[in-house]
């Protein structure tokens, strides 16, 4: 998708026709009636509205060009089995039908499968929290979730827990004037000992190489298994300097083995 362009899937998405509601009209009772021409340009003709639907999806790191093309499966889906004859437009039909194709492609392309059984107590899961939530007017706790739901505690924890998407370890959580501080940068290491650094002669004389305010980074960092938060409040400067440190530091021992 090159959103300088307005590009998705190849259409540019500023050309798209948009069609009146008496001109859907008359194209439906066209192609329910057999015309191919006109089922093409209805789905020609409603582009814009799948491209408004996936936006909803933006932030779950999926190619947003994937998602279009699912999205276009639904509206014709939609086109193909709208019922002209009943009092309702088109797009109220067809926006759930989009949705619906969406969500079973982002459920079936996770990289974690689920069992059904399980989504579905989550799902109710949520649904009891929401309830509860409105009733008390505060966050509920697993245990009046599993009440309400007449479920065990663990059976409720395993679900909703299944259903939350892993995050990358390299998901950027801050950004400092183009320096991303990463979700990684946020973990100290606690395998790491001095003996370890010690034993190898390269690594020794790769941080000597480095200048004193880097080597004091890398000690810290992972002699003394501190988090990059923490050594910006040790030294005195930024959470993302010290990312930004960190890894031109890392580079040059790179650099000397």
């Amino acid at each position: 998708m090159y959103y300088n362009k307005v590009e998705i899937c190849g259409v540019n998405t500023s050309d798209l026709k948009v069609l009146g509601d008496e001109e859907k009209r008359d194209l439906l009772r066209r192609a329910r009636g057999g015309d191919e021409e006109a089922r093409r340009e209805l789905i020609n003709g409603n582009l814009r509205l799948v491209l408004s639907i996936i936006q909803r999806f933006a932030g779950r790191r999926e190619s947003m060009d994937d998602l279009f093309q699912v999205g276009c499966i639904g509206l014709v889906k939609a086109v193909d089995n709208f019922n002209v004859e009943l009092d309702v437009k088109f797009s109220t039909y067809a926006v759930p039908m989009i949705i619906g194709e969406i969500r079973r492609y982002l459920r079936d392309n996770n990289a974690i499968r689920i069992s059904r059984s399980v989504r579905d107590l989550a799902y109710r899961a949520l649904q009891a929290r929401e309830e509860l939530v409105a009733e008390k007017e505060c966050e509920p706790t697993v245990d009046e979730i599993a009440s309400r739901l007449g479920e065990r505690k663990e059976s409720v924890l395993h679900a909703m827990e299944a259903i939350v998407e892993p995050i990358s370890l390299y998901e950027p959580v801050f950004n400092d004037n183009g320096d991303a501080l990463y979700l990684m940068d946020q973990l100290s290491d606690s395998s790491g000992t001095d003996e370890s650094w010690l034993e190898s002669i390269v690594l020794r004389e790769a941080i000597k190489a480095l200048n004193e305010r880097e080597r004091r980074i890398i000690q810290l960092r992972f002699y003394k298994n501190k988090t990059q938060m923490e050594i910006a409040e040790e030294i005195g400067i930024s959470q993302a300097q010290v990312s930004r440190l960190e890894k031109g530091a890392l580079e040059k021992m790179r650099r000397q083995f």
